[in-house]
């Protein structure tokens, strides 16, 4: 039985990374400046769940590591997660990894009691122990004000001030990013506002789910300025092959037209899909040198039980049943994305009934507001599996 060339998995790095090689190349400019000094603009990557903005940052760290560009990498958790904690950590990792010159030791010394400071006044619990040298006296009114939006820029500009006299940059990666705290997301843009005014090396490329544009539009008129916003997206046919028969042409597999047809129609070219079908696909085939469509057919209620058992229960389950009503509601629409009138229509609720619930959905990550007045699902083809565990015709 030959190894299976596919990964479905929360951020797993595919055999072939397809149709993502302009945006990993912009990244890698990104880098490229900010590895010899040079400030760049920060970026968000943003989009719906298992398009592959996880793999995207993962490569992206990779790259950093083969630059030697110091980096440090954080997922922000949906609730009990300190950001001031964890910052506090990976700021300290950063400093020590530009700390490499004698004659910087002093700027070392002002950045550590910076960071002790901030650490004091925004580290709580026991979730995280971070060392940071006795002999180092906090700056007592410089980065524990109460003002998060100050204390996180006095922050950032010791940790840059350092990046430049070392003419050396960092970066910093963060999963998640929509589920940071607003005060804490509007400290951060401040914070990188200030870095960028300064000219100094420090870049941040992070993850989030689509409403995380209008979110940071909301939060400083800038953020457009602040950051790139770039949307990821289900792969082009084309690209979706690529990732189907790369990994087969490995051990000499090749699919047929009809095989690939089936597989984009059911997958949409969403890489999490291409990889789960992919799996029970190559399960299936028995090691023959050809995938035919029989064989996809034949995997294909592997493939979706799978996907309810995992990837869509998990979900589903963390939805209370106001909730969910207001889902079978959304999958009742004549069409996806649905107005909230609609959606207030098919749950005989007013408007005004259903917003919290609407609000509640996009911040918990179920859905987004895709234009004005409308919401679609975060996760492709949630609307499908509703369906069939609802029973919803």
């Amino acid at each position: 039985m030959l190894p299976n060339p596919y990964r479905p998995g929360a951020g797993m790095t595919p055999a072939y990374l397809a149709g993502r090689h302009e945006t990993i190349n912009e990244a890698q400019s990104i880098l490229k400046a900010v590895n010899v000094g040079y400030a760049a603009r920060s970026v968000i990557y943003y989009g719906l769940r298992g398009v592959g903005k996880t793999v995207l940052l993962n490569h992206i760290e990779n790259m950093a590591d083969e630059l030697d560009v110091p980096s440090e990498y954080m997922e922000i958790a949906e609730r009990g997660y300190s950001f001031g904690q964890h910052l506090t950590l990976h700021v300290s990792k950063l400093i020590n990894k530009l700390s490499l010159k004698k004659n910087i030791a002093d700027h070392v010394k002002k950045a550590l009691s910076i960071l002790k400071a901030f650490s004091l006044k925004y580290s709580y619990g026991d979730e995280i122990s971070i060392e940071i040298n006795p002999g180092i006296i906090p700056a007592k009114g410089i980065s524990d004000t109460g003002d998060l939006a100050n204390d996180m820029t006095e922050l950032f500009l010791a940790l840059g001030s350092i990046a430049q006299k070392e003419n050396k940059g960092a970066a910093i990666f963060i999963d998640e990013i929509q589920y940071m705290r607003l005060k804490e997301f509007e400290a951060l843009m401040a914070a990188l506002h200030r870095i960028n005014q300064k000219g100094y090396p420090l870049v941040i490329f992070a993850a989030g789910l689509p409403k995380i544009a209008k979110i940071a539009g909301d939060v400083k008129s800038y953020a457009e300025r602040l950051f790139s916003f770039v949307e990821i997206d289900s792969l082009a046919p084309k690209e979706a092959i690529a990732a189907l028969c790369e990994p087969a042409r490995r051990f000499s597999i090749n699919y047929a037209d009809e095989a690939l047809n089936k597989i984009l129609t059911v997958t949409g070219g969403y890489p999490y899909f291409l990889q789960e079908y992919g799996k029970w696909i190559w399960e299936e085939n028995n090691d023959a040198g050809l995938i035919t469509k029989t064989v996809t057919d034949k995997a294909y209620a592997k493939f979706e039980q799978s996907l309810d058992d995992s990837f869509f229960k998990v979900r589903h389950d963390r939805a209370t049943p106001r909730e969910l009503e207001f889902m079978t509601a959304m999958v009742r629409c004549r069409t996806l994305p649905c107005t909230t009138k609609e959606i207030a229509a098919a749950m005989n609720e007013t408007i005004q009934a259903i917003s919290p619930l609407r609000a509640q959905l996009i911040h918990k990550g179920f859905i987004y507001a895709a234009e004005r007045g409308t919401v679609n699902f975060t996760v492709p083809q949630f609307d499908k599996y509703l369906k069939r565990v609802h029973i919803i015709n």
